[in-house]
């Protein structure tokens, strides 16, 4: 049962990053840039608060903990996906952003793996292929595509943070890891208040909320919450729940904001998350043998 909540409270986090920034952004209470800088700023206070808890507890006193010092190419990462998200959501519907978030995702992690030699079975190159085919169909120019330039930014966001998740896979202590990387990352907050100065006056005490709201709550404690779920998961069961993720997104903005769903989306959906579920499934069970 602790879990499963842990996961859906995480899972709905990782969406609710998507409805927030959407939120402050399409209703002008606050500009993309300085968006990104309250978001790692809160971002990183909660995850010390988080983190200086635990660092205390006993199941934190290790040397696996003691040892994580993250890194400056993480953090860079996770500059790039947290910027590159919130310019990008100016424009993008919120369902369509989490896709091609998660698409570029889990399509950086796979290519990585065959980059890295890994062994794919005919399955799960057919499978790969057709995500491919799906992201590709998702981003053709059309009336009812994704704008061509927040698209673009979207999947240069989706790349850095699936470069982030590829290097966290050796952190042993990912929680620590992670408020480290938030707090170097914390370099690139001048730049954004100087480039975003001349919006400072638009910005309402609602954009402010938001932002410190996807910094802290779904970012900083969604975070804390997927990183006590993971090691209570199977790796197969981690990846595949992800695919609600853009789900969830969707139906949020609907309901918020009324947003519509086009028959190209639904396609394009049906045809990269269900190929992405077969590619998975396809290493699970090839994991098995």
């Amino acid at each position: 049962m602790k879990v499963t909540l842990y996961t859906l409270f995480a899972l709905i986090a990782f969406a609710a990053n998507s409805l927030l920034c959407r939120l402050a952004l399409v209703n002008g209470h606050i500009d993309a840039w300085n968006f990104t800088g309250l978001r790692l700023v809160s971002g990183a206070m909660c995850l010390g608060f988080i983190l200086f808890i635990s660092t205390y507890s006993k199941a934190s006193s290790n040397n696996d903990v003691r040892d994580e010092q993250g890194s400056w190419r993480s953090s860079l990462s996770l500059v790039v996906y947290a910027l590159c998200f919130s310019i990008a959501y100016v424009d993008l519907d919120t369902g369509t952003g989490a896709l091609i978030l998660f698409s570029a995702v889990q399509l950086t992690m796979i290519s990585w793996g065959v980059f890295s030699k890994e062994r794919l079975s005919n399955v799960q190159w057919l499978a790969f292929l057709i995500a491919l085919g799906g992201f590709i169909y998702l981003m053709m120019p059309s009336t009812k595509a994704p704008s061509l330039i927040p698209g673009l930014l979207m999947m240069l966001s989706g790349i850095a943070w699936g470069i982030y998740s590829i290097r966290g896979k050796a952190c042993k202590a990912p929680l620590k890891a992670t408020a480290l990387n938030f707090f170097r990352s914390l370099f690139i907050v001048p730049v954004m208040l100087i480039v975003g100065f001349s919006a400072l006056s638009g910005i309402s005490w609602e954009g402010i909320l938001l932002a410190v709201l996807s910094g802290s709550l779904a970012s900083g404690l969604g975070y804390s919450l997927w990183y006590v779920a993971m090691p209570l998961l199977k790796s197969s069961q981690a990846a595949v729940i992800q695919l609600l993720v853009p789900v969830i997104a969707t139906i949020a903005g609907v309901i918020f904001l009324n947003e519509n769903v086009t028959l190209h989306f639904i396609i394009a959906s049906a045809v990269i998350l269900g190929a992405v579920l077969v590619f998975l499934k396809a290493k699970s069970a090839s994991a098995q043998h």
